[in-house]
């Protein structure tokens, strides 16, 4: 019988290795029992799970489809176990596993059957964390890794990922353990989802903040006039708006530019007596040529919008420029940083430069000539 003292509630703290089998609840039964005994073999086959149970420091949670380990005696335990069971499961291509880590606090209890058995926020922790990942992830809670950047052997393994959004709408920074022996190196689906949900769903506040910018252009180059002489025979109104460069780390966030491009040429096509050039014969060209007298001849404008989109998790950079192609000058500049969040935040800004050129569009063109030290306000977001 256990003694009256086992039911109070001790804490400590645990290095926690939560392991999952991927897809157990579609296998069938032969198939799991399978599974299930050849990922028990590998787990209890690491040098640091046999080292753990000899010292008596090692705490054993089945769930069905895994279990968890609570190791006791090392933070690096976890991750050397979890190392060890990503080589192993290159011999076995069937069996799709994925692991998570967290340091927390943990407690034994005893089970509806008088059986002992492990609870606390450690636990719970881990299994959040691997519950971002798919086949082949370890991942690790912020706090793991923060432990573990401290030795100069570990770095190279650590990929942060950023937030993950797990039970309830809550988040937590998750981090990708791996290198070219273990491990995933690909970001985890319910990541890549998240993203971009978040991007569908403020990219209607970045378009309109950008048809309004678009304005400011287009009003430039109808009311203004150039007094002298064209240096290629090109219509004073007509313009080409090249492909916005994407300066993302994240390639997938190339729409981003191709949505802008896409708006600003909606909004020019609308207006009466203006040249626009097509998307399609723009396309080949890149944002800031090289030799833009050519770009212009060939296409047939006088004037080139070209500019870039840069986002960094939730900010984003957006600069537009106005040139004048036959003499390479610049007509207009702008630069925004913006938190995404705050990006309607731009149209208030907009409308009222877009009020002041109606004013200055009385004066020449040489005179509406920006002064440098006006295309551009940066902030130190990117910097």
């Amino acid at each position: 019988m256990p003694s009256e003292q086992s039911f109070d509630v001790k804490l400590e703290i645990g290095h926690v290795l939560f392991i999952d089998i991927v897809g157990y609840s579609q296998l069938l039964i032969t198939q799991q029992s399978e599974q299930i005994d050849t990922l028990r073999k590998i787990v209890r086959g690491t040098a640091q799970f046999e080292a753990a149970e000899a010292e008596g420091k090692l705490l054993r949670l089945p769930t069905g489809d895994g279990g968890a380990l609570v190791f006791r005696n090392n933070p690096e335990a976890p991750v050397l176990c979890a190392l060890e069971i990503s080589k192993e499961l290159k011999n076995h291509p069937e069996l799709h596993v994925r692991m998570g880590i967290h340091s927390g606090p943990v407690n034994e209890v005893l089970d509806l059957n008088e059986q002992s058995n492990i609870a606390g926020a450690g636990i719970n922790m881990a299994q959040r964390v691997m519950d971002c990942g798919d086949a082949g992830h370890i991942l690790l809670s912020k706090h793991v890794a923060e432990d573990l950047e401290h030795y100069p052997r570990w770095r190279p393994y650590l990929h942060s990922l950023g937030e993950c959004e797990v039970k309830h709408g809550a988040r937590i920074d998750v981090v990708n353990l791996h290198n070219h022996e273990v491990g995933n190196p690909k970001p985890p689906k319910k990541l890549l989802a998240i993203q971009h949900r978040r991007a569908r769903t403020r990219w209607g506040a970045i378009v309109t903040a950008l048809l309004l910018l678009s304005a400011i252009v287009a009003a430039f180059i109808i009311i203004s006039k150039k007094s002298a002489r064209s240096i290629l025979a090109v219509p004073e109104k007509s313009i080409a708006v090249l492909p916005f460069e994407n300066l993302s780390d994240d390639k997938s966030n190339a729409y981003f530019a191709e949505g802008i491009q896409d708006q600003i040429l909606t909004k020019l096509a609308g207006i009466a007596d203006l040249k626009v050039i097509s998307r399609t014969s723009t396309a080949k060209y890149q944002s800031k040529p090289e030799d833009l007298k050519s770009v212009s001849q060939q296409l047939g404008v006088a004037n080139v919008v070209e500019g870039t989109v840069q986002r960094a998790t939730d900010t984003v950079r957006i600069n537009v420029q106005l040139i004048d192609a036959r003499s390479d000058s610049h007509l207009w500049a702008k630069t925004y940083d913006r938190d995404i969040k705050d990006v309607f935040a731009v149209e208030s800004e907009v409308s009222q430069e877009i009020a002041a050129f109606k004013q200055s569009c009385r004066l020449t063109r040489r005179t509406l000539s920006p002064l440098p030290q006006q295309r551009t306000r940066r902030l130190t977001i990117f910097s």
